[in-house]
């Protein structure tokens, strides 16, 4: 027999997006029921941690994004542990393994994503992992702590999640290589500059790094687990673990049996609304406005998660809130080395201004495009970077003042008089930029 339920909100996905908009819907509706489904087994954790937990052995009390009486205070049904089988929107229906069933009057879609898994032989053996969750990190750290010997890693990807592994390995005592593709590592996020300063950073800390080239196999000389990789130049690199982070892909295998428009996610309105009447998305999962290309985009990550999901909430909620776009953005800090990048950091060489400033440990780089700040890196010194960061979001020219943004004592005095009266109105006195948006990503370069 067939459970059947009915709640007025549900809420697939129980990270940033769906915390978000669990919040904005209970400031507009303090009585209305509301469910949360995870398939993980946990309350709402910071993702961005798990290379914490890895590295130092992070509880889960301090790795919580919001307290764990969260769900209790605002008497929401945590249903966790669970994954949806099947979504259909014209009956306005989910259902669970075990065929339990729920009826929604309004749905969010904030289902995250994936790890790309590449066509690689050898990736069921003993000691190949993903890296995305805290279920990841702790399947490596068992592996770690029952291995008789000396481990080597090998992390096949050089972009966030791969150099994120690659850092909480080295903590632990690994020998780490990253082998990437590209020519260069976080290439989709850094600019070279950027991108040799944090290769210089894991190197002096014992990271060897391979670039361009890919690995085309995993061996397993020892029956049933992990010896060494193969490399497309015939190389082959002895190893005990292989971590898969090649990068993710939006989680959409409920979609494709609905009407809701989808091109490699789901596509969203400017209120987070998506083509079928009632069902919204936010997160990883959904294409959504970014103010840079003034188009909708995959933006994968977690700030923008939490700011769609409030606006999604507040629309499913009755109030109408429009979102103001968001753009790829990160806040980074890998073994001493402190990044901030955003927007277009490598643009094309037509139709674009490129002011820099390198010395010593600091480098800052701003791109213009017709007068407004479209993409900019800082490392060293971050402190002001958010004040560059809102000035871009709030499309301001900037082209009479523009050599200043990178100047050594640049800062909020630094703006024309004008700006710098209505940025104090809008930004909080303190205007740094957080290393890390795990704890509250919100705020993290969005001046909230």
């Amino acid at each position: 027999m067939t459970e059947q339920e009915k709640v007025k909100y549900l809420i697939i996905g129980n990270s940033a997006g769906g915390i978000g908009a669990v919040e904005a819907i209970r400031e507009a509706d303090k009585a209305g029921a509301i469910t949360v489904i995870s398939d993980e087994p946990y309350p709402a954790y910071s993702r961005p941690l798990i290379s914490d937990y890895l590295a130092d052995g992070y509880p889960l009390e301090r790795m919580l994004f919001r307290p764990a009486d969260f769900y209790q205070r605002n008497d929401i049904q945590a249903v966790l542990g669970q994954k949806v089988t099947e979504l259909n929107v014209e009956k306005h229906a989910i259902r669970l393994e075990g065929n339990r069933t729920i009826i929604w009057d309004k749905l969010l879609l904030a289902t995250g994503s994936l790890p790309i898994i590449p066509a690689i032989d050898g990736l069921g053996l003993k000691g190949v992992f993903t890296f995305s969750t805290l279920d990841d990190a702790k399947r490596i750290d068992q592996f770690l702590k029952h291995y008789d010997g000396e481990v080597r890693a090998v992390v096949i990807g050089g972009g966030l999640i791969g150099v994120s592994a690659a850092t909480a390995l080295v903590k632990r005592g690994v020998g780490v290589t990253v082998v990437e593709m590209k020519d260069r590592i976080l290439n989709t996020v850094l600019d070279e500059e950027g991108s040799t300063l944090v290769a210089a950073s894991l190197k002096q800390s014992g990271v060897d790094i391979i670039t361009g080239n890919i690995v085309t196999g995993v061996g397993n000389y020892t029956p049933g687990e992990t010896t060494g990789v193969t490399m497309d130049d015939g190389r082959q690199l002895p190893c005990e673990t292989v971590i898969v982070a090649i990068g993710v892909r939006p989680r959409v295998e409920l979609i494709p049996e609905t009407r809701i428009n989808m091109n490699r996610g789901i596509i969203v309105d400017r209120h987070m609304a998506t083509s079928c009447p009632d069902v919204y998305a936010c997160g990883d999962v959904a294409e959504a406005h970014d103010f840079v290309y003034d188009e909708n985009r995959l933006t994968l990550i977690w700030p923008n998660a939490y700011v769609g999901g409030r606006v999604a909430g507040f629309n499913m909620a009755g109030r109408p809130t429009i979102y103001q776009g968001g753009t790829s953005m990160n806040a980074i800090k890998y073994m001493g080395e402190s990044i901030v990048s955003a927007g277009i950091v490598s643009p094309p060489d037509d139709g674009y201004e490129v002011i820099s400033h390198k010395d010593n440990h600091v480098y800052r780089k701003v791109v213009l495009r017709e007068g407004l700040i479209v993409g900019l890196v800082f490392s060293g010194d971050i402190e002001r970077s958010g004040i560059v960061y809102n000035l871009m979001k709030d499309r301001v020219n900037v082209d009479s003042f523009k050599e200043v943004l990178i100047a050594d004592d640049f800062g909020l005095a630094s703006l024309p008089e004008k700006i710098w009266r209505a940025r104090l109105a809008t930004l909080p006195l303190e205007s740094t930029l957080p290393l890390t948006s795990a704890e509250r990503p919100e705020k993290a370069l969005v001046g909230e």
